[in-house]
């Protein structure tokens, strides 16, 4: 075999490895949902289960709150990135496209603030909540995740705009088009696929996110599913079964996003990896 195709072979893999490794938590999840409950404390370790049952999905699913935490969720996240991409893309344009005294500084700043430690940050934002009289309340938790997302967005679309020409907007502004309308005519659409991957990684961010949900959110009709999910542990154990198809059903939204946006998604990736 040529030296090539010991390569590609090789490479192909290591990929193939590297899918099964971070694919196997998630069929251990969905495998052990649908394991009969007498399996589920089993010795073995069966990465097949014998036998099938949807009663644990029907369980996790009727538990006292889930329609309200799921609502809590959506509207948390979906909120947090909107506001993202509209203050995001805001401040990513003349980062992107002027000229002023402490751009680069600011830029710094933006990219210090991605990078700071968000459990860090737990303790001021607790009590900048509590001043705003926020604590238990959605708006005060789409304000911290929109602040948690912002840095990422906000840099990250600026690397979209400067791939793009600006000689496009002046183009259309010697048509006849005012500033606004070149922007929202000409760049706008260029930019879909990076709001695509700037909204999914956002998306993902409040999804998933525990910490802040548990100490900010008081009262059970204020839950978020992360937050919901930790009730099947109690003093009397872990309802391992119902944990793991409510963790699947709490995987879905995302999956089905991700799968409805993935060309999208790609094709910003790659054009930021370039162009920025």
């Amino acid at each position: 075999m040529p030296r090539a195709g010991v390569q590609k072979v090789v490479v192909s893999a290591v990929g193939v490895l590297a899918a099964a490794f971070f694919a196997f938590p998630t069929y251990w999840m969905i495998s052990t949902a649908l394991k009969p409950g007498d399996q589920l404390l089993s010795d073995s370790y069966d990465l097949v289960p014998f036998g099938v049952t949807l009663r644990h999905f029907v369980d996790g699913i009727g538990k006292a709150g889930f329609t309200t935490a799921l609502g809590n969720s959506v509207i948390a996240a979906l909120g947090a990135v909107a506001c993202a991409l509209v203050a995001g893309l805001l401040a990513a344009v003349p980062l992107a496209r002027m000229r002023f005294r402490g751009r680069r500084g600011f830029v710094l700043l933006v990219l210090v603030a991605q990078m700071a430690p968000f459990e860090a940050l737990l303790i001021p934002m607790y009590l900048l909540m509590r001043d705003l009289d926020l604590l238990d309340r959605l708006p005060g938790l789409i304000l911290v995740y929109f602040g948690a997302t912002l840095p990422f967005t906000a840099w990250t679309l600026r690397g979209f705009i400067r791939g793009i020409p600006a000689d496009l907007e002046e183009a259309a502004m010697v048509d006849g088009c005012g500033r606004w309308s070149a922007f929202r005519r000409v760049t706008l659409p260029l930019l879909g696929p990076g709001l695509v991957a700037t909204s999914v990684f956002s998306f993902i961010t409040a999804w998933n996110e525990f910490l802040y949900a548990l100490t900010f959110m008081q009262s059970e009709d204020n839950f978020t599913l992360p937050v919901w999910l930790s009730g099947f542990h109690t003093q009397f154990g872990t309802d391992w079964g119902g944990t793991m198809a409510a963790s699947t059903v709490f995987t879905l939204p995302v999956l089905i996003f991700f799968l409805v946006v993935q060309r999208n998604l790609v094709a910003g990736l790659t054009a930021g990896a370039v162009k920025g």
